[in-house]
């Protein structure tokens, strides 16, 4: 237990600071990340969402102020995702899972987002769908990503970005701000149902929350201007993968 609290109390904070400047440079939040760490270092089960919730909250805060004002964001690319997302986060956030069955849903979720990465990486590909064939997919997408932020506390936004890209529904620039802007209405969305059914004392994880602040202040900055989401999703990619293995680790209770 004690090296767990050392681990939280000194480590986690600064690899946070560095997982929300990758993430929040490629408009995401980081939640996929945080979540997994904090389940590797053996945090209870109950609090690991929420925190994770938080974390996104901060630096999707940042990001989206920052892609807002640079003139990338769209709320006609944007609106169909959270129609379905909120209600579906809020779901997810009220939901009372087991901690072997949250463990699950999280490894598929960062296998998910690894295979997202690296083999499903081509955006070049553009999908000729009519506007109503292109609205039943956001919608359908944002319902199954709003309810796995509010499980895990990923916000999705690794998936949501591509597709914005390869639905032709916007530029990279704006799939990110979309990406970013969606992470924090859904991470809001399962962090206010959360709080009603779940009762923990946030103010012992603020190195965390002010770490991934400065980092997604940072990150969100330098990716709306110079940041290739191609690199940093790579980097993302690795973060993922290292991550798989340790919690696969902890599951099967075997050496990877």
């Amino acid at each position: 237990m004690h090296e767990i609290l050392s681990l939280t109390s000194y480590w986690l904070p600064l690899i946070f600071f560095i997982i929300a400047l990758v993430y929040s440079s490629v408009g995401l939040g980081g939640g996929s990340a945080y979540t997994a760490l904090m389940a590797i270092a053996g945090m209870n089960v109950l609090a690991i969402p929420m925190v994770s919730l938080v974390l996104n909250l901060f630096v999707t805060t940042a990001g989206s102020i920052n892609f807002i004002r640079n003139g990338h964001a769209r709320i006609r690319i944007i609106a169909p995702f959270i129609l379905s997302s909120m209600p579906m986060a809020y779901l997810g956030g009220s939901l009372n899972i087991s901690p072997n069955i949250f463990y699950w849903i999280l490894l598929l979720s960062l296998i998910f987002v690894a295979a997202r990465i690296y083999l499903w990486s081509n955006t070049s590909l553009k999908l000729k769908l009519e506007s109503k064939q292109k609205l039943i997919i956001s919608l359908f997408a944002g319902s199954v990503l709003g309810l796995v932020a509010g499980i895990v506390g990923i916000g999705g936004g690794v998936y949501l970005v591509p597709l914005v890209i390869i639905l032709g529904l916007g530029t990279e620039k704006q799939a990110a701000a979309s990406g970013a802007i969606f992470i924090w209405l859904n991470s809001l969305a399962g962090l206010l149902s959360r709080i009603q059914y779940n009762s923990i004392d946030i103010t012992q994880y603020l190195p965390m929350i002010l770490a991934v602040l400065l980092g997604g202040v940072i990150g969100s900055f330098m990716g709306s201007y110079r940041f290739s989401p191609q690199r940093m999703e790579k980097i993302l990619g690795f973060v993922i993968i290292v991550a798989i293995l340790f919690l696969t680790n902890k599951i099967f209770g075997i050496v990877v």
